[in-house]
């Protein structure tokens, strides 16, 4: 088969934990290197089965006591370096999620939430801790922890681009231990949901960046795998397409029970389609609450304020002494409307302030901070804290 591909798609059901000393195969004549691998056992009926009895995908995988946690992380830690110029990217994270649930990772750029995904996924090797995906742990039995996992990494070809979208469907669903046949109809589903269903045929090198976007996402939910993890899904995606993948994550977390680990930078689509987030700042996790909870949380408040009174100088003044975040003029008539952000002891300073300079308010609104606030505010207190560290460690 002549086909290219790329080196961002991981399915389960097979052994090739690279840290684990299991193989990597690589796509013919092409770049693709991923944790899959088609020998995974013999296929009943579309479930998976283990040639080795001692070692079982998810098919028929045991299960312990830790069954009931989708993915259990603790102390996972991984360095790299040594010495003086040792860099601590993941530092004694951990965690468990549930089954069924969405779970968005966040971080700023170096927080380490790849380093993370890479170490659950058994393509990085940590230090220290350990991770079960449904109840396996990842180090004793890769592939039978692994047969329960699929996945998609950002900044990469994810599919296989000779080939046409269903072929590509059909190919992934086969290696990870799957009749395709058995899942056709599940398959024609979700190309239909994702409005691929007039490009089944088309080569993948022939389609747009957000129409090969699609054909990775479908490639990964059209699998059988209890826990996927979805690196940067959106990238590429226009604002209905966006949408449309958040309302099929939505529908097969709750249909299905499927568990989905989502890393992205876009905190509207975090906010709207994850149950709960997990925030990183400096290889550690900072915050692990449900969205509601992370914005109930932050001590600084937003407030608009429209007077006819603001004027040059006074919104001078207030820029001085307060976080004014935007300020509008009246287009019509004198005044302006003006964003500040503080918290409870600035905003009764705030009130004071204008008091004494003889503001009439005219209209006063409480602006509630989104997913974007708070994340800027955990992240920067927590980089402020590292240099700090690392600072004191250099004396």
């Amino acid at each position: 088969m002549d086909a290219d591909g790329g080196d961002g798609r991981v399915a389960g059901g097979g052994d090739g934990q690279a840290a684990s000393g299991g193989s990597v195969t690589t796509g013919p004549e092409s770049e693709r290197s991923t944790t899959h691998s088609a020998d995974v056992g013999a296929e009943t009926n579309g479930s998976r089965r283990s040639a080795d009895d001692t070692d079982v995908a998810s098919g028929s995988a045991p299960l312990d006591d830790h069954a009931d946690v989708a993915v259990a992380v603790e102390g996972l830690s991984k360095q790299f370096g040594t010495g003086s110029d040792a860099i601590t990217v993941v530092d004694s994270v951990s965690f468990e999620i549930e089954p069924g649930s969405v779970v968005g990772l966040l971080g700023p750029n170096g927080a380490g939430k790849t380093t993370l995904i890479k170490s659950i996924l058994g393509m990085v090797l940590p230090d220290e801790g350990s991770v079960r995906i449904c109840g396996v742990d990842v180090a004793d039995r890769p592939r039978a922890a692994y047969g329960h996992v699929d996945a998609m990494l950002e900044g990469a070809r994810n599919d296989y681009w000779r080939l046409t979208v269903r072929e590509n469907l059909r190919y992934f669903a086969t290696i990870g231990g799957i009749d395709p046949d058995s899942v056709a109809d599940r398959h024609e589903r979700l190309l239909e949901r994702l409005e691929l269903a007039d490009k089944v045929d088309v080569a993948v090198r022939n389609l747009s960046r957000g129409m090969k976007q699609k054909v990775s996402l479908a490639s990964t939910l059209a699998g059988d795998a209890d826990v996927i993890f979805l690196d940067e899904p959106t990238l590429g995606l226009d604002v209905e397409s966006s949408r449309t993948l958040q309302r099929e994550l939505r529908r097969l977390a709750e249909d299905r029970g499927l568990t989905v680990i989502l890393s992205s930078h876009d905190m509207d689509v975090v906010e709207a389609v994850c149950d709960r987030v997990l925030i990183m700042s400096g290889g550690r996790i900072v915050a692990d609450d449900s969205v509601d909870a992370l914005l109930g949380r932050g001590e600084r408040h937003g407030v608009r304020i429209a007077s006819g009174d603001f004027d040059a100088d006074l919104l001078a003044d207030l820029r001085a002494a307060f976080d004014v975040t935007g300020v509008e003029r009246f287009e019509r008539r004198p005044g302006a409307r003006v964003d500040v952000t503080t918290d409870s002891d600035g905003l009764y300073a705030l009130m004071a302030r204008l008091e004494k300079q003889g503001v009439r308010i005219d209209r006063l609104t409480a602006v509630d901070p989104d997913l974007e606030d708070v994340f800027v505010d955990l992240t920067s207190d927590r980089k402020e804290e590292t240099e700090d560290q690392r600072w004191e460690e250099r004396r």
